[in-house]
C-alpha cells in the first residue's frame, strides 16, 4: 500500500545525486557527475549489520558508530567508529560528511539529536518522532489522544499509586519503564500488590547492552523514568505491520504479520498473518500509516499490536528502526525493511512492498548449546527453500545470534521448515 507523495526539499547534496542527465552536447564543466551518498548508523547491532547489506547494490556509503569493537554490524563496516553515542563531541564528529543519520537502536539522547539537526545534519527518524519510541509514556499519551486503540493504562510513579491502578482496574497488571529497555527487558507482569515493589527497584539500572544511564542524572528516577502500568491483555495472538515513510509524506506499508514472542523475545513471524480478515487487515494497515504521519516518522515504523478474544487489536509498542518483525521481507518481500529505510532517510523513491510467496515465515536463531553455526550449515542448506543470516555473533544462551526465513504455499509446512532450519542451528 503507497500513499500519496507530497514533494519535499532535500538537501541539496542529495538533490545533485538525483539530477537528470544532461544534454548530449552540453560542456564538459557543466556535467553533473554521480558521486557517493553516505548515510550514518548509530548502534552496531546485527539491524546495522543488514542496512549495510541493503545499502551495498543501491551504491550507498556507511559510515557506523559502533560501542565497541567487534560487534555484528562493525564486522562488515570497513574503519567503523568506537564511541559513546551519548557524548556530544563524539555524536558531532561522527556525523560531519553523511547525509544523513539513522539508527540501529533508539537510545541516543534527543536533546544531542536537535544539536546535530541545529548543525545542519538530517536525523531520520528526527528528535520529535523519535522521542514516542523512546518514552512510552509520551508514546501512550499521544496515541491516545489519536484514539488509536490501546491497553488502559496510568502512568505511577510509587508502588503505591501503582497498586491503586491494580486495585481499580483488576490485576494482574503489565508494568513498564517508561524509558529503556528492549526484548523483554524492563517489563513484568505483576500479579499483585505483592509485586509493585519490583519494577521501581529496577530504575536507575541499564537494562541492555546498548543503554546508557547518565551519570549527571544519577538514577532514572532522577531523569524522570517513570513505571507505565498497563492492563493486561489475554491476548489471542500479536501481530506487527511495518510502515516506511520518506520526508515529504510518501509512504508504504507492509502485509500484516503473526508474531510468536516467547520471555519479550520475538521468535517466529508468518506474513502474511494466517485467517486475518482482509479489510481488518486493511484497517489495521491504515491507523499504523496514520500513527506515521501523525507521529512525522521518517523511515521504518514497526506497530506491534495485541488481537483480544474479540478480534479487536491494540497498539502494544512502537519502534522507529527496521525491526525483528520485518527480517523476513528480506527475501520475502519485493523491498526489504532494510532498503526501504535506507530509501526513506536518504529521501528516494520507495520500493514496493509485495510479497514474493503466498506464505513468508522468519524463525529466529537464539543462542543454544550449538556453539558452531556455520558447522551446522550443510544440513540446514540442504532445504533449498531455507535462506540462512547469521549476524556474526558468539553463542550465548537465548541471544539472538540469527534468524532462517522460508516461503512458501502452505502455512503449516512453511512453519514446519523454519522451524527445524532454527532448532538444527540452535543445536536442538
Amino acid at each position: 500500500m503507497r500513499t500519496r507523495h507530497h514533494p519535499s526539499r532535500r538537501c541539496e547534496r542529495s538533490c545533485r545525486h538525483l539530477g537528470t542527465d544532461p544534454p548530449p552536447n552540453a560542456k564538459p564543466d557543466n556535467l553533473h557527475r554521480v558521486t557517493d551518498l553516505t548515510i550514518g548508523i548509530v548502534g552496531g547491532g546485527q539491524l546495522a549489520r543488514m542496512m549495510n547489506e541493503a545499502a551495498t547494490p543501491l551504491g550507498l556509503g556507511v559510515r557506523l558508530l559502533a560501542e565497541a569493537e567487534g560487534t555484528s554490524a562493525a564486522q562488515v563496516v570497513p574503519g567503523a567508529d568506537v564511541g559513546d553515542y551519548t557524548d556530544a563531541a563524539t555524536l558531532g564528529a561522527f556525523a560531519r560528511g553523511v547525509d544523513a543519520v539513522t539508527f540501529d537502536h533508539e537510545h541516543v539522547p534527543t536533546d544531542l539529536l536537535r544539536g546535530l539537526q541545529d548543525a545542519g545534519t538530517a536525523v531520520r527518524p528526527g528528535p520529535d518522532a523519535l522521542v514516542y519510541a523512546q518514552d512510552k509514556a509520551a508514546m501512550r499519551e499521544r496515541l491516545t489522544g489519536l484514539d488509536i486503540p490501546a491497553p488502559a493504562w496510568r502512568v505511577t510513579r510509587t508502588p503505591e499509586e501503582f497498586v491503586a491502578f491494580g486495585d481499580e482496574i483488576g490485576w494482574p497488571l503489565i508494568a513498564k519503564t517508561s524509558r529503556g529497555g528492549y526484548d523483554g527487558k524492563g517489563v513484568w507482569k505483576v500479579d499483585g500488590p505483592d509485586g509493585a515493589a519490583e519494577p521501581f527497584a529496577a530504575l536507575g539500572r541499564a537494562l541492555g547492552p546498548t543503554e546508557r544511564v547518565s551519570d549527571a542524572a544519577g538514577s532514572a528516577q532522577d531523569a524522570g523514568v517513570v513505571i507505565v502500568a498497563e492492563e493486561f491483555v489475554p491476548f489471542t495472538r500479536e501481530m506487527s505491520v511495518l510502515v516506511v515513510r520518506r520526508p515529504g509524506g510518501e509512504s508504504v506499508v507492509y502485509p500484516v504479520s503473526e508474531t510468536v514472542q516467547r520471555d519479550g523475545i520475538c521468535h517466529e513471524t508468518t506474513t502474511p498473518a494466517p485467517g486475518l480478515d482482509p479489510a481488518y487487515a486493511v484497517e489495521i494497515q491504515a491507523f499504523a500509516t496514520r500513527i506515521a504521519d501523525e507521529l512525522g516518522v521518517v523511515g521504518v515504523l514497526a506497530v506491534e499490536l495485541m488481537e483480544r478474544p474479540t478480534g479487536e487489536v491494540v497498539v502494544n509498542e512502537l519502534a522507529m528502526r527496521p525491526h525483528n518483525t520485518g527480517h523476513w521481507t528480506i527475501e520475502g518481500a519485493a523491498t526489504s525493511q532494510f532498503e526501504n529505510h535506507l530509501r526513506a532517510v536518504l529521501d528516494l523513491p520507495l520500493g514496493s512492498t509485495d510479497l514474493t510467496a503466498p506464505v513468508v515465515v522468519m524463525s529466529n536463531v537464539l543462542g543454544g548449546s550449538n556453539p558452531d553455526l556455520v558447522g551446522s550449515l550443510p544440513v540446514v542448506l540442504a532445504n533449498p527453500d531455507v535462506r540462512v543470516h547469521l549476524y556474526g555473533k558468539s553463542v550465548k544462551p537465548g541471544r539472538k545470534v540469527g534468524h532462517v526465513t522460508v516461503r512458501g504455499t502452505d502455512v503449516a509446512a512453511t512453519q514446519e521448515a523454519a522451524r527445524a532450519a532454527s532448532a538444527h542451528l540452535e543445536g536442538a
